[in-house]
């Protein structure tokens, strides 16, 4: 089992930057870093998925791509979000998810694929 927990969160103006963590706790958290991804929920929206990573690469929603970049440490047991070029349209509960322990080579932002959630850190974009 792992437990993530996100932070990093909070409110900035319109071309800002902001760094989102995601910290995996648990006897073998870095079984579960390989394959995470990052989703957002913005106000009245489902929740989408906007970075990912596993074996192979990264991948990202194109309202995100170029402007966000997920990334791990080397102990493998936190997972970033550079998240640059912030807009009002970002806003939302950010949640970082694992797919579990273990390898996954397809590239997925779909929420059923991904099976351990953080509890989320708010990012509030103004204009």
């Amino acid at each position: 089992q792992v437990q993530l927990v996100e932070s990093g969160g909070g409110s900035v103006q319109s071309g800002e930057s902001l760094t989102l963590s995601c910290a995996l706790s648990g006897r073998t958290a870095y079984d579960y870093s390989a394959s995470m991804g990052w989703f957002r929920q913005g106000p009245g929206k489902e929740r989408e998925g906007v970075a990912g990573r596993n074996a192979n690469a990264t991948f990202y929603s194109d309202s995100v791509k170029g402007r966000f970049t997920i990334s791990r440490d080397r102990a493998k047991t936190t997972l970033y979000l550079q998240m640059d070029d912030l807009r009002p349209e970002d806003t939302g509960l950010y949640y970082c998810a694992s797919r579990g322990s273990g390898l996954f080579y397809r590239a997925t932002l779909e929420e059923s694929d991904y099976r351990y959630w953080g509890q989320g850190t708010q990012v509030t974009v103004s204009s």
